[in-house]
């Protein structure tokens, strides 16, 4: 697998991410009606608010997937942190930083990955509402949007919630 990407301002990045005091906090059930919601409409396997940490990914909400974390070695939403808004991988098998992934290759054997950028209030990419298929999919304009429109509720939801450094 290809080095994860370089975020220009991890350390930024990081600082903004611990000043939610998000991670590692309990689930939630406005969250993860978020994530259960966007599941159905979508049909996917796995739906997820994801938060990137220095070396692992964490899920504050997950539907389809018992872990709480993997490492951020193996993470698509890294990938997906150093775009400019989204990361859509219609087909794992066919894309070189993704075919060998431990992912791809053994559990949950992600086959099509969508991730939504989550920013912090003062713009840092913390995370990604990410959708996991396990068959090729596609994307049509109309379903980027209203995964755009997920990826808001929940930064609105972040934000909102004084407990979490909102305001």
């Amino acid at each position: 697998m290809p080095d994860i990407p370089h975020m220009n301002n991890e350390a930024e990045r990081i600082e903004a991410l611990r000043k939610l005091n998000i991670l590692d906090t309990p689930p939630e059930a406005r969250f993860d009606v978020i994530t259960h919601q966007a599941q159905q409409e979508f049909e996917c396997k796995t739906c997820l608010i994801s938060l990137v940490a220095e070396d692992r990914q964490w899920f504050k909400s997950r539907q389809g997937l018992t872990v709480n974390e993997t490492p951020r070695n193996v993470s698509f939403c890294t990938y997906a942190i150093a775009e400019e808004e989204y990361l859509i991988v219609p087909d794992t098998h066919a894309d070189f930083r993704f075919k060998n992934n431990i992912l791809v290759k053994g559990e949950p054997y992600i086959r099509s990955y969508a991730g939504m950028i989550l920013h912090s209030p003062d713009g840092y990419e913390i995370g990604t509402f990410c959708l996991i298929h396990d068959d090729v999919k596609h994307y049509s304009e109309a379903q980027i949007n209203r995964l755009r429109q997920y990826a808001r509720i929940v930064e609105l939801e972040m934000i909102a919630n004084p407990e979490f450094g909102g305001r």
